[in-house]
């Protein structure tokens, strides 16, 4: 057999797999509007966060190969996202325009079958959550070079809403503008966040241009798509949206650059054996009062993952701590430790117990 005739014949095998796969899709769908039906009956939530990470994880596992397992993770996601759809669209609200990285986090998680609702602002998001006009919110919390988001955890002491989960993004900067061509810009826009992590690439290739602050990149990207002597750094896909020519890629100082986001909701999921648990309290002004919140912790093995502090607004020179440790809320452990940290604290908030991913 000719090598033309092989690659007709392997075409053909290909378009009747697919047509398998189509099949396969259509009956999965079927079958997902039949549980909808009994969810809906049994007032059950049909955003199962826990069973959609049991499916990814499932299904991931058991893939042999040749098709990439990071794939399969992605496609899967689509699939379980286009389902929960069929059933009833999951709204989520994140701080805007389309094509910032909290948008793409949304998509990270929710998958890209979701109703999104952006907003100006973090505040807004928490806002959209405790009101119950959005079920669900994505901020960010913190990023792996520059820190955490300060205004992400005031607002925890400002609005009654939990962590239902945590998302890691990699996180890439493109210089976009209108031309693509660097000798045009006289201005630069882009978010504080996103100038500190391209400090080195801005300072050899443009020391004497002026950056403009903007609330996001993709406010930044609209903003250069409005300005022909100006760019934007932010995503690939601001510059896909907005018709922007990528003047630079990947121009973020370190390449291992990740953002921590932290999904919103009013209720936490149930135990997975795998979570983790964000409180806030703040302590008396004494010797040894933080210790004593510390020991608790380390006397029942219980690893804490973060800890930091923030002024408590209205009371000078006094903090509040935040602090991520491991462990579910419901573990006998954990009950135990909280319970005691209660009786010794000022004021004390379970801010909520999630599936842990960092």
């Amino acid at each position: 057999m000719k090598i033309g005739e092989e690659i007709e014949t392997l075409r053909y095998r290909i378009d009747k797999l697919d047509e398998e796969i189509l099949c396969l899709l259509n009956e999965r769908a079927r079958l997902v509007l039949e549980m909808g039906e009994l969810k809906s009956k049994a007032r059950v939530e049909v955003y199962d966060p826990v069973r959609e990470e049991e499916i990814l994880n499932r299904i991931t596992s058991i893939n042999s190969g040749p098709f990439p397992s990071k794939a399969i993770s992605y496609v899967f996601r689509e699939i379980v996202s286009a389902s929960r759809f069929l059933i009833k669209p999951v709204c989520v609200a994140y701080l805007g325009p389309s094509a910032t990285h909290s948008h793409l986090a949304c998509i990270e998680h929710f998958g890209s079958s979701i109703e999104t609702s952006p907003k100006e602002s973090i505040e807004e998001v928490f806002e959209s959550v405790e009101k119950g006009e959005s079920p669900f919110g994505v901020v960010p919390i913190e990023n792996s070079i520059e820190g955490m988001v300060h205004r992400t955890l005031d607002m925890f002491m400002e609005y009654e809403v939990r962590i239902t989960g945590e998302i890691l993004l990699r996180i890439s900067h493109d210089l976009l503008s209108q031309s693509g061509n660097p000798g045009e810009i006289r201005r630069i826009y882009s978010h504080p966040q996103a100038f500190a992590q391209c400090r080195g690439f801005l300072r050899k290739n443009y020391p004497h241009v002026p950056l403009i602050e903007t609330e996001s990149t993709a406010k930044a990207a609209q903003m250069a798509k409005e300005d022909s002597f100006s760019a934007a750094i932010s995503s690939s896909l601001s510059g896909r949206l907005y018709g922007l020519k990528t003047v630079s890629s990947r121009i973020e100082d370190f390449t291992h650059n990740s953002t921590r986001f932290l999904i919103l909701g009013l209720k936490s999921p149930k135990r997975t054996g795998k979570d983790k648990t964000s409180i806030l309290f703040s302590i008396p002004d004494q010797p040894g009062a933080l210790y004593q919140v510390l020991r608790v912790f380390s006397e029942r093995g219980i690893n804490l993952k973060k800890i930091e502090s923030r002024p408590a607004k209205g009371r000078p020179w006094e903090y509040v701590f935040f602090i991520d440790f491991e462990g579910h809320s419901e573990d006998s452990m954990v009950k135990e430790a909280l319970s005691e940290i209660k009786g010794t604290v000022f004021f004390f908030k379970v801010l909520g117990s999630y599936p842990r991913r960092v």
